[in-house]
C-alpha cells in the first residue's frame, strides 16, 4: 500500500474509528452484466478486503460460489425468473437445491434463497409461491429449512398507496399474489426481501419529494405521520412496506430491503456526488441499528446495489448503479460495517493503491 494515503480515506477511517456501536453489517448485491468486471474470485476476495460481510447472487453462479466458500460472507442467492416454472415440480426443485446449496454446504454460508426477482404478478406469478414451496419442502428434506430461508424480492410496484406510510397497502389487483406468499413466509418464519429505491420514487415526483429527503440530507422532519417524523424517505418507503405487510396478514414479518441505490450517471439526479452521499449515508443509517419511526429499534437488514458499474445493463441509467468501478477501485468510501466498542478498527474501503499491499 502507498504510504500516501488519500485524505479522504483517512477521513472515512476517522469517522469509522468514532462510531460507538455497531449495528447490521451493510451486504451488496453483485450484479455480473458487464463485459470488464474482474474474476469472480478477484471479486469476493474483493469483498473480503472490504469487510463486506453479505452478498447477493442474482443466480447461482457456480464459480461465484467456489469463491466464497469458507470466506464466512452470508450469501442470499436468487433463482432466476426463467427457472420459476422448472421448479413448480418438485422433483426439480430438489434437483435445483442440491446443485446450487447443498453441494457447496456448508463452506458456503447461505442465508436466504430468492425464489424469483421482482416478478409481474400478471406474468409468471403463478409459479412463485409453488416453486417457493417445493424449494422449502427441499430444504425442510435436509434439515436445513431454519438455517436458510426461502423468500421471493419484491419491488414498490406492487404498492397501491403510499402515503401516509401507515396508511401503506399493496394494490387490490395483486392481492392474490402477494397475501399468500406473505402468508407461507409468516408460516415458515422466513422474511419478505424488498427492493427500495428512494431515487425513482425522488424522480418520479420530484415537485413533492425534496432531494435532500431522499438522500437523507435533510436537518429537519419532513413528513409527519400522525406522532412518527420522517427525515428521510428511505424510513418513509420501508414502513410504507411495514404497513402493507400488516394489511395483508404479515404481522410483524421482518423485512429485509434486498436493493437499494442511487445511479451516479445517466438520468435525472444521477450524479456522483448524489451516489455518494445516498450511499454513504444509507450505509451509516443502517449501522446506526435503530430501526424507523415504525419499529424503532430493529435493526435493518439491507444489500446495497451494486458492487459494479455493469456496462450491458440497458436502459443507461442501469449500467452506473456501480460502488466500484470494474477495475476494482472504489467510487467513494464506505464503511460496510461498523465497530464494536473495544475492538479493531474494520476497513472502510479499499486504498486506491490496495494493489501494492
Amino acid at each position: 500500500m502507498s504510504p500516501m494515503i488519500p485524505l479522504y480515506l483517512l477521513l472515512a477511517l476517522f469517522a469509522t474509528i468514532l462510531a460507538p456501536t455497531s449495528g447490521e453489517p451493510v451486504g451488496v448485491c453483485y450484479g455480473m452484466m458487464g463485459n470488464n468486471l474482474p474474476s469472480k474470485p478477484d471479486t469476493i476476495a474483493l469483498f473480503r478486503q472490504n469487510n463486506i460481510r453479505r452478498v447477493r447472487l442474482y443466480d447461482p453462479n457456480q464459480e461465484a460460489l467456489n469463491a466464497l466458500k469458507n470466506t464466512g460472507i452470508e450469501v442470499l442467492v436468487g433463482v432466476p425468473n426463467s427457472d420459476l416454472r422448472s421448479l413448480t415440480n418438485p422433483s426439480s426443485a430438489r434437483a435445483w437445491l442440491q446443485n446450487n446449496v447443498l453441494n457447496h454446504y456448508p463452506a458456503v454460508n447461505f442465508k436466504y434463497i430468492a425464489v424469483g426477482n421482482e416478478v409481474i404478478p400478471s406474468n409468471g406469478g403463478g409459479d412463485v409461491l409453488p416453486a417457493m414451496r417445493n424449494v422449502y419442502d427441499a430444504l425442510r428434506g435436509a434439515n436445513l429449512q431454519d438455517r436458510i430461508k426461502v423468500s421471493t424480492a419484491v419491488d414498490m410496484t406492487l404498492i397501491g398507496n403510499s402515503f401516509p406510510p401507515s396508511a401503506g397497502e399493496f394494490r387490490g389487483d395483486v392481492r392474490w399474489y402477494i397475501d399468500p406468499i406473505i402468508g407461507f413466509l409468516t408460516s415458515t418464519n422466513s422474511v419478505l426481501l424488498a427492493n427500495i429505491y428512494p431515487y425513482f420514487s425522488y424522480i418520479g415526483n420530484p415537485r413533492d419529494i425534496s432531494l435532500s429527503y431522499a438522500l437523507f440530507t435533510s436537518p429537519n422532519v419532513i413528513v409527519w405521520d400522525g406522532s412518527r417524523g420522517y427525515q428521510n424517505l428511505f424510513d418513509a418507503l420501508l414502513d410504507v412496506v411495514y404497513s402493507a405487510v400488516e394489511r395483508s396478514g404479515g404481522g410483524s414479518l421482518p423485512v429485509v430491503v434486498s436493493e437499494s441505490g442511487w445511479p451516479s450517471n445517466g438520468g435525472n439526479a444521477a450524479s456522483f456526488d448524489n451516489a455518494r452521499a445516498y450511499y454513504t449515508n444509507l450505509a451509516a443509517r443502517v449501522r446506526e441499528n435503530r430501526g424507523t419511526p415504525k419499529r424503532p429499534g430493529r435493526g435493518v437488514e439491507m444489500y446495497l446495489f451494486a458492487m459494479f458499474d455493469e456496462n450491458q445493463k440497458n436502459p443507461e441509467i442501469e449500467k452506473n448503479f456501480g460502488l466500484f468501478f470494474p477495475n476494482k477501485q472504489p467510487k467513494f468510501p464506505i464503511a460496510f460495517a461498523g465497530v464494536r466498542e473495544g475492538t479493531a478498527v474494520e476497513r472502510c474501503c479499499l486504498n486506491r493503491d490496495d494493489d501494492n499491499m
